[in-house]
């Protein structure tokens, strides 16, 4: 797999120095450690810090929502691997405003041990009041009565949103928190891959997968899914997706969704508006109201080829906040 890349070692730390001078209006380097990103705007005091963070290699995911609306800082990890917690302490101690800071972020071992490590020191070290929200979005990673075991993919997204906002609309951390984890509760994401990406460090593919075959609950991590099978029509696949979506949750006649269809890296446009397209009709079919849409790339893997379809169901305080305006260098919504 052809990259546009210097030394396979450095890329992590080129990407964010290119990223860093690109949009210097909204997010700095700190001194102290050069994977802690912050935003460049002020921000006000008591208000509730919002630190995201994960791997690298999801992009926009998770460098790309730092800014008005979502969060405040990020920690920046190696490919597909957790930040360590250095980084996650220097994000919290430059965005802490008095009210504290909230960890948001995907339920991966590493990120729950580093990102757990980091508040143990912020409470300690520096008396800085930490609160946590995982992401548990994936239905294909663990059964319905095991949700606290699910992985957190695109859906994501969506807790960044529910919880930017209700930072900025003066909540508690407590209240934060609360608002992240019912985003949480109510949001699930379902995905398939088509085709693998390619580490840069080794050149190998994340997954091996035939020419002609899909995968249904692939990670985003070349994670295994449920089960590989030929490929099949955008139709059908978005009909599977939604399908176990709305076996996992449920929704009423009338009841409101946000969706996202999400591009793991490679997949085009015109096949995501595809996906879309079914989606919306299911849905209608359904009776479920599509209160917001988002289609594109939100968190990616590298160029892996497929798609994730994820649904948020909407009551009127996760609707104030998914309606609340965002302005991130990779995300903006008036």
């Amino acid at each position: 797999m052809k990259k546009l890349i210097n030394d396979p070692r450095r890329v992590v730390e080129e990407m964010v120095e290119g990223y860093v001078h690109a949009h210097p209006e909204y997010i700095k380097q700190l001194p102290e450690n050069e994977r802690a990103l912050v935003t460049s705007r002020e921000t006000r005091e008591g208000k509730v810090g919002i630190l995201i963070g994960g791997g690298s290699g999801h992009e926009p995911g998770f460098l790309g929502y730092v800014g008005e609306g979502m969060a405040d800082g990020v920690a920046v990890g190696n490919i597909f691997a957790s930040p360590s917690p250095d980084p996650i302490l220097e994000v919290t101690k430059s965005i802490d405003k008095g009210a504290g800071v909230a960890y948001l972020y995907g339920n991966y071992a590493g990120d729950v041990m580093n990102f757990g490590m980091a508040a143990e020191m912020a409470d300690m070290e520096e008396d800085i009041e930490v609160g946590m929200a995982l992401a548990t979005d994936d239905v294909a990673s663990a059964p319905k009565e095991e949700q606290e075991k699910r992985r957190g993919i695109a859906g994501e997204f969506f807790i960044y949103k529910a919880a930017g906002a209700a930072a900025d609309f003066g909540y508690s951390l407590e209240e934060v928190i609360r608002v992240a984890d019912k985003a949480n509760t109510n949001t699930r994401s379902m995905g398939v891959g088509i085709s693998p990406c390619y580490l840069p460090q080794t050149g190998e593919p994340s997954f091996e997968i035939g020419d002609d075959e899909m995968e249904i609950g692939l990670g985003h991590h070349g994670e295994p899914g449920l089960e590989k099978g030929k490929l099949e029509s955008a139709d059908a696949v978005a009909d599977r997706l939604v399908g176990d979506i709305l076996n996992d949750v449920e929704f009423s006649p009338g009841e409101e969704a946000a969706v996202l269809v999400n591009g793991l890296g490679s997949t085009p446009k015109m096949d995501l508006y595809i996906v879309y397209r079914r989606v919306e009709q299911i849905l209608k079919e359904r009776g479920i109201k599509i209160y917001r849409s988002y289609v594109g790339d939100y968190i990616t893997s590298l160029e892996m080829g497929g798609c994730s379809v994820t649904l948020m169901k909407l009551d009127e305080e996760l609707k104030k906040t998914i309606d609340h305006p965002v302005d991130c260098p990779m995300f903006v919504q008036k």
